[in-house]
């Protein structure tokens, strides 16, 4: 079964409407793209006018923005102002996706082997105005200019090394400063500003190569084999210090052993002297003790001394009461009778 569909019919006013407004939205966009012209933020603008009497390019440098155009009369070059990437190198793939390129940089150097070098050259456009009447509109900047002064400065510069040197990173890095130096000189004229040259990567043919590694073991065995006799000869005179030192420490030592046994024995001898000294004189005053008490002993009134000295002796005995006169009387003092009585 069939279905028919109807479509609302459009009044004829409506659509000569729509197609008058896009046919003046499309007028519109037309002139809008033909007389005007926009510049990025990150470009500037020179105007050149075909006729008339300022006919010619114009000095003055348009800044970023939407500026009016006069089809047919005039025309605005626009230039990047950011910095710009020009890589020497066969492999692309390695190489920056926003780069100009070119091939390697060969160098045949005084030996006369050949060293492929990748070369990076970083730049940008100061003066549009130089550079649009130094060498043209477009890309011509690129082509006509940077590329072959770039190629003719490096070949000549890079090519005072020979291949050797190349090895050696200060004597690269003077050459790639003197790079610098001499394209800054050629480019600056026109405008342009080198902001550096970085020598990347280099290579030599496999002759060579071989060559200079071999070299290069061989003559890192020659330092290795300095080094390690260099090494030797520290440690013997480590060790012989280590020698000097312990013998001089042994002696030290020794000679402190043997001050200390001659204190000690000056010190024993002292001791004993200082010791026998005192003895005598202690000897000496109880020999003068014995001599003073018996010089006491035979003076006068030396009885009663030896009296007292007897009372002491029969301290806590009896006591017996004798007559000490008469026909009985005994005295206790006279040792002499008492002996010969007994």
């Amino acid at each position: 079964m069939a279905v028919k569909v109807e479509l609302p019919k459009v009044p004829g006013g409506l659509l000569r409407y729509a197609v008058l407004s896009g046919l003046a939205i499309g007028l519109v966009l037309f002139l809008w793209l033909t007389t005007t012209v926009s510049i990025g933020s990150d470009e500037f603008g020179i105007r050149q006018v075909y006729f008339g009497p300022g006919k010619g390019l114009q000095p003055d440098i348009f800044a970023p923005g939407t500026h009016l155009l006069v089809p047919g009369y005039e025309r605005y070059h626009v230039f990047p102002r950011k910095l710009q990437l020009l890589e020497f190198n066969d492999d692309r793939l390695q190489a920056s996706a926003e780069a100009d390129y070119a091939p390697s940089i060969h160098i045949q150097t005084s030996e006369g082997y050949r060293v492929v070098v990748d070369v990076s050259v970083l730049y940008r456009i100061v003066d549009p105005y130089k550079l649009i009447t130094s060498v043209g509109p477009g890309r011509l900047y690129v082509t006509a200019l940077v590329l072959p002064r770039a190629d003719q400065v490096l070949r000549q510069k890079l090519g005072e090394l020979n291949a050797e040197q190349f090895y050696a990173g200060a004597l690269r890095r003077q050459k790639a400063i003197e790079c610098e130096a001499l394209l800054t000189k050629e480019l600056e004229p026109a405008g342009i500003q080198v902001w550096g040259v970085l020598v990347r990567h280099y290579s030599y043919d496999d002759r060579y190569q071989e060559a200079i590694e071999q070299r290069k073991i061989q003559d890192q065995m020659v330092f290795k084999n300095r080094a390690e006799a260099i090494a030797a000869s520290e440690e013997a005179e480590k060790n012989r210090v280590l020698a000097e030192g312990k013998a001089t420490i042994d002696v030290e030592q020794q000679r402190g052993l043997s001050e200390v046994v001659k204190i000690t024995a000056d010190y024993d001898l002292y001791s004993r002297k200082r010791v026998a000294e005192g003895d005598l004189l202690v000897e000496l005053a109880k020999a003068e003790s014995k001599r003073m008490e018996n010089d006491a002993l035979s003076a006068a009134g030396a009885s009663n001394l030896v009296g007292l000295k007897m009372a002491d002796a029969v301290q806590n005995t009896q006591v017996i009461i004798v007559p000490t006169d008469g026909p009985s009387a005994m005295n206790p003092l006279d040792l002499e009778r008492m002996t010969k009585e007994w």
